[in-house]
């Protein structure tokens, strides 16, 4: 929630954009970060913008008869009402008129996870005189960062969703050389326990998969579609979870039940080295100072995966946003093939850094672990995070 104390900061940046203000908008929840950066309570039905100027109080426009949700809004700032689309329209003008504002827009929808405002109202605003430009940055250093209070805990769940990977995969390989081989779902329950058993939340997961089950990214087993789990196949797991009130880690760990082939190490190998060079291409900019893109270090990974001749099943972007709420955040993705995510990865924000081989029918490898941007520089959680396939 946008407060008095924050204000001074976020009208710094807006200066040094060159803009005139940062212009939200809601309308029953399509945009999210507006909703949650202003912070109201109760029932909200009807249209509200809030324009935070460069320079002064931001001013709330509100509808007559939704008063109530507005209750912590600061005194000193001020509030309009409106009730008909005239009043709407007027009152809008006289607050935007000639300026140039920030909102959450992403030309040619570049980038969907910014992409929050209709076609329509951005029509209203520029009718109303104003020049429309995307909030990204602004989006990123006041909506997606963590603060740091939320680091230890993201550490925390990181170290703790190695070790269950690891484990569940010894767990998996002692059962199929004993000749009882588990299911990957029977796999998925007992993770789910060790979650509950380190005081871990999640919202669905964990994805276990076997070979070519492996080669859909989006695959997840339950208790009425699962494969079993046996000698000579590669297991992938991937989980995702939060302490209470933390923010998320994410991981995809491989394996190998037995030893692997050739051709499946040559994969593991590829997957490996193209996080690894996404990792080196981050830390070396931010040492050097220079500005990273979220496409950049997209860049990177795809073209270590092209070289080696499997860029063709890297069929995903190499990371998301992992923001202060959500595991697929609005923050800066690692991407520059499903979206055109030009963003600066700035002090504060947090993503995935994944990349994937998965070959149709056959097998799917994917390495992940998370990246977040320090004061002094790039933290890859966690600590000890996958270097060899693992063979059991």
């Amino acid at each position: 929630m946008l407060t008095v104390d924050q204000l001074s900061a976020v009208q710094r940046v807006i200066g040094d954009a060159g803009l005139d203000g940062w212009l939200l908008y809601d309308f029953r929840g399509t945009n999210p970060i507006a909703k949650t950066l202003i912070g109201l309570e109760g029932m909200v039905t009807r249209r509200y913008f809030c324009f935070v100027p460069r320079v002064g109080a931001p001013v709330a426009l509100t509808h007559a008869i939704e008063q109530g949700p507005w209750h912590e809004w600061p005194s000193v700032w001020e509030k309009r009402m409106y009730s008909g689309w005239r009043a709407l329209e007027a009152e809008l003008a006289a607050l935007v008129s000639g300026k140039r504002v920030a909102m959450e827009y992403s030309p040619g929808d570049a980038v969907p996870y910014l992409d929050r405002v209709p076609a329509g109202v951005l029509e209203m605003v520029r009718a109303a005189g104003a020049t429309v430009v995307s909030s990204g940055d602004l989006v990123t250093r006041f909506y997606a960062v963590w603060d740091a209070s939320q680091l230890p805990g993201h550490r925390r769940a990181a170290e703790h969703l190695a070790r269950i990977a690891r484990a569940a995969f010894a767990l998996a390989g002692a059962n199929a050389r004993a000749g009882t081989p588990m299911g990957e779902h029977d796999l998925a329950e007992v993770i789910r326990a060790e979650f509950a058993a380190a005081g871990l939340i999640t919202d669905h997961g964990p994805n276990v998969s076997v070979g070519r089950n492996a080669a859909n990214p989006h695959y997840e087993p339950t208790a009425e579609e699962s494969s079993v789990i046996d000698v000579g196949d590669i297991v992938l797991i991937d989980l995702w979870a939060h302490e209470e009130n933390g923010v998320y880690a994410d991981q995809t760990w491989m394996a190998s039940i037995g030893e692997p082939s050739a051709r499946d190490r040559t994969v593991w190998e590829t997957v490996r080295g193209a996080r690894d060079a996404a990792i080196d291409f981050l830390r070396a900019q931010f040492a050097a100072g220079h500005p990273v893109r979220g496409g950049d270090v997209d860049d990177v990974a795809r073209e270590y995966i092209t070289a080696r001749g499997f860029g063709d099943a890297f069929i995903h972007r190499t990371g998301h946003s992992i923001d202060s709420r959500d595991l697929h955040g609005s923050g800066p993705n690692i991407d520059n093939l499903e979206t055109r995510d030009d963003r600066l990865l700035l002090p504060g924000v947090a993503f995935s850094i994944e990349p994937g081989i998965y070959l149709a029918g056959d097998v799917g490898m994917r390495s992940e672990v998370n990246g977040y941007i320090g004061d002094d520089g790039v933290l890859i959680t966690p600590n000890e995070y996958q270097r060899e396939l693992i063979i059991v």
